[in-house]
């Protein structure tokens, strides 16, 4: 899913993994980006990179909110790159973005890796853009009127 921020990505994010919790009896797992990637980092940092990837297998769908926000570091960057490379084709993985693919560089640095973290991605993938006004612009203006 991408777009600019207040488009309802976010929520139409948590609804989707509601439905599959709740009417589907899937394993979700939501969480922000800057949080998995940390903990990813946490692991790393432990030498047990590999075994947290492993526990994030349990979960059938991962629901990863606001990617876009992830851009500091290069070892942010290659923890990210491997967790996506970890599911591609073997489990599910929905995403929010505030960056349209082209600016992906922002979050992977070098060219080559964004290249190979958005071609796996957009395999297999259906993309969802949010447009039009700022939800949350569109209420503050309502309320403001009434």
């Amino acid at each position: 899913m991408t777009g600019s921020p207040g488009r309802g990505k976010t929520h139409f994010l948590a609804a989707l993994g509601r439905e599959l919790i709740l009417r589907h009896n899937r394993r979700v797992l939501f969480v922000p980006a800057f949080k998995l990637v940390g903990r990813l980092l946490q692991a790393k940092a432990v030498n047990g990179l590999e075994q947290a990837l492993r526990n994030l297998d349990r979960f059938e769908v991962i629901a990863l909110d606001d990617i876009g926000y992830v851009q500091q570091s290069r070892e942010e960057m290659e923890v990210l790159f491997t967790f996506l490379a970890e599911r591609y084709e073997r489990r599910s993985l929905m995403i929010s973005s505030n960056l349209v693919f082209s600016k992906w560089d922002q979050i992977f640095k070098d060219p080559m890796t964004t290249m190979a973290a958005v071609d796996r991605l957009v395999h297999h993938s259906i993309i969802l853009e949010f447009s039009g006004d700022s939800l949350r612009i569109r209420r503050a203006k309502e309320k403001a009127q009434a």
